[in-house]
């Protein structure tokens, strides 16, 4: 189950755009949509080798370095000294605006309050998210190999090199050469497709921490640096990385809690298996589907440690500029409530599906664009915590 988000966005939500997909480049193409310079980026290491390299250290370790290392690349940003050479460029952002304006309209209507560079930029990653995460939930899932995911990665640091295939992966290739983007966070969103082939059943939340990570959090590292961090900020660039990273796990958590029975019903369980032992319950509890006291209680815990995610994802949320908060502060807002959502449900994710009803989204759209212009120090701001 992989629910992506932009800081914030679940495409998963919506119907799939399989269109999208083209796995092989046409003839030519990658000469036709040539972009010039690229920003220059270390190599680095990847989440999965460090794995291996220090098995006895968290997951929360791990990817901590991840978040500092992007941290690092917004301090060494530097402007590439080529010029687009591509004239439909335009028109490859525009295909992007479009696919955001009919799978995410919420956050589509929010980015129209940022400045014309980053809402495009915002658009061009929130595509190649979606269309990543189509890859083993859309579909053509089932027929989706290993083999296929590795041409996926390698089509993608085919982009970040100036060579994207079609006008989607143009518009991605730009972005990457203008903001201080890293191709790690991307990788490792693939290398969590990769685990949805492979497993099915987590053994502690440190495991399924690392997979959140893969499929959510990684995209609040690569939209930070498009967002903007406000020149009023007092926060290290750090702990905003940190509060974006909290943010998708934050919203993954709420996912698979929201979807336990669907999961279920498709043979995965993103619960952790230790926990669950240790409230008294197995799968087989699960693919039976029965609300019990153990599972009300069992539920509990789990979105007691889902809020905690997202009240740490507020305080970067604070930090970012002030014309990329009101998208941000309206996906958590909206997120967060389907935490109640399940509560409402009496804790029943088996049979019910928890959704935000239209009437609270439009009663919490204003109070979210007040917070976002108010700052954390304002009334409104407050009504968005629990």
């Amino acid at each position: 189950m992989s629910g992506v988000l932009l800081w914030v966005v679940c495409p998963k939500e919506n119907a799939s755009f399989s269109s999208l997909f083209s796995f092989i480049p046409r003839n030519g193409m990658q000469r036709r949509f040539k972009l010039g310079s690229r920003l220059k980026f270390s190599t680095g290491f990847s989440a999965v080798a460090n794995a291996v390299a220090n098995p006895s250290r968290s997951s929360e370790e791990r990817v901590y370095e991840v978040v500092l290392r992007q941290a690092a690349l917004v301090r060494d940003l530097f402007k590439p000294d080529g010029m687009v050479n591509w004239d439909l460029l335009n028109e490859a952002y525009d295909r992007c605006g479009e696919v955001c304006a009919e799978y995410a309209k919420t956050f589509y209507l929010g980015t129209l309050l940022m400045t014309p560079e980053r809402r495009r930029a915002v658009w061009a990653i929130y595509v190649w998210c979606r269309r990543t995460d189509e890859l083993v939930d859309g579909p053509n899932a089932s027929h989706m190999s290993p083999k296929a995911l590795d041409r996926w990665e390698q089509r993608l640091i085919d982009l970040f090199e100036g060579h994207p295939y079609d006008m989607y992966d143009a518009a991605l290739s730009d972005t990457v050469a203008k903001y201080p983007v890293d191709v790690q966070p991307f990788k490792d969103m693939i290398e969590g497709m990769r685990l949805d082939l492979r497993k099915s059943r987590y053994n502690s939340f440190d495991e399924l921490y690392l997979y959140c990570y893969y499929v959510a959090g990684t995209v609040g590292l690569m939209s930070v640096p498009v967002m903007g961090i406000s020149p009023d900020s007092k926060a290290s660039t750090e702990s905003v990385y940190n509060a974006a990273l909290a943010l998708g796990i934050a919203n993954q958590l709420t996912n698979i809690l929201r979807d336990v029975g669907e999961d279920a019903r498709r043979g995965r369980i993103y619960l952790p298996q230790d926990e669950l032992e240790r409230a008294g319950l197995s799968d087989d509890d699960i693919l039976r589907g029965k609300v019990t006291d153990k599972w009300r209680s069992f539920m509990k815990g789990q979105i007691k440690r889902a809020r905690m995610f997202f009240n740490e994802a507020e305080k970067g949320v604070r930090e970012l500029n002030s014309a990329s908060r009101w998208p941000v502060w309206a996906s958590l807002m909206l997120y967060r409530q389907i935490l109640d959502a399940i509560e409402a449900n009496d804790y029943d994710n088996f049979t019910k599906r928890a959704y935000v009803g239209k009437l609270k989204k439009l009663v919490s759209l204003p109070i979210a664009y007040g917070s976002a212009m108010m700052g954390p120090s304002s009334k409104l701001t407050q009504l968005v915590r629990r």
